[in-house]
């Protein structure tokens, strides 16, 4: 097993709290919640399908940070305000995991999430053979 390798991202974060992004451990990636903020201006869009396609920009460039991309994730955990998200959800989904025998776990849970956060995702990757970034 390797060392602890903290993943940042500009424009993405837990806030003030003690938390970081996302953690390499080996070939092992998790993240805490990852959310559908803009992160050029810091700010939740109004619009919830811009919220969710902000949100897989942003999975996607914690991948990037990480080292891997899309094809390592094994499952991601969404937590939506309302189930009705489910289907700007599946849209970037299919995008993002095109091949359906191909995808990774994945599971929706109902929540109340801080401010006007409507979605928030957490992932978890397995990167074989490659080491995490400096």
């Amino acid at each position: 097993m390797g060392h602890r390798h903290v993943v940042h991202v500009e424009g993405l974060g837990h806030g003030a709290q003690p938390i970081p992004l996302g953690v390499r451990l080996g070939p092992l990636l998790t993240t805490g919640g990852i959310s559908g903020v803009d992160r050029a201006t810091g700010e939740i869009p109004d619009d919830s399908g811009d919220e969710v396609a902000n949100l897989f920009k942003n999975v996607a460039a914690v991948l990037e940070a990480a080292g891997t991309d899309p094809s390592t994730v094994a499952k991601m955990t969404f937590f939506v305000r309302d189930r009705s998200l489910r289907d700007a959800i599946n849209q970037h989904w299919v995008a993002m995991f095109p091949e359906a025998d191909d995808r990774p776990a994945r599971h929706t849970l109902v929540h109340d999430l801080p401010g006007r956060m409507q979605v928030q995702a957490e992932v978890l990757a397995f990167i074989p053979d490659v080491e995490a970034p400096a």
